[in-house]
């Protein structure tokens, strides 16, 4: 009887020391997602820099007054509200910072979340186009009928292609789906 005995402690011990590791290989996991997501997110040129790291960048760039670049902005929605940027244009120098404010409307009777995605053409202007601060940072929840007014604070780099003289940033307003809003 004793030697059953043993062996089931035995067993016991094993699957213990077994579960311990794991729980140590997943806490050491978790806590390596925060820098492998940041690495991934700059590898892929996604906006993983905070504002306040964004406004320094913004501080030390020098503004080239020799190019004139100009700024053409569009919004698509992908659903049944209104959104539009303020101007469908402006001409900034590299390194100047710049404002234009987007209005979007919920005409829907009903919460939606919602979030939007930018994209830049020519493809190469991404990289230089800089936003300090963006709606596209966030996802948004808008009630029925709700209408807010987002800026777009950004720096064109002095390091854009002399060959580019316009950049068209255009940015898609989706509903983010299986959201389930409180009141619905």
């Amino acid at each position: 009887m004793k030697s059953w005995v043993a062996k089931v402690r035995h067993a016991n011990r094993q699957l213990l020391f077994k579960l311990a590791v794991v729980s140590l290989l997943m806490f050491g996991f978790g806590y390596a997602l925060v820098p492998m997501y940041r690495a991934i997110c700059e590898a892929l040129g996604i906006n993983v820099l905070s504002l306040a790291e964004r406004k320094e960048q913004a501080k030390n760039t020098q503004v080239d007054t020799s190019r004139t670049i100009l700024v053409e902005f569009d919004a698509n929605a992908r659903g049944p509200w209104d959104f539009k940027p303020a101007i469908s244009q402006m001409k900034v120098h590299p390194g100047e910072m710049a404002t234009v404010m987007y209005t979007f409307r919920n005409r829907q009777e009903r919460a939606m979340a919602a979030q939007a995605i930018p994209s830049y053409a020519p493809k190469q202007a991404g990289a230089h186009f800089n936003k300090l601060e963006c709606f596209c940072f966030n996802e948004y929840t808008l009630q029925a009928g709700e209408s807010k007014e987002w800026p777009v604070v950004f720096v064109v780099d002095p390091k854009l292609p002399k060959d580019v003289h316009t950049i068209t940033l255009s940015y898609t307003f989706f509903e983010v789906p299986g959201k389930k809003l409180a009141g619905l």
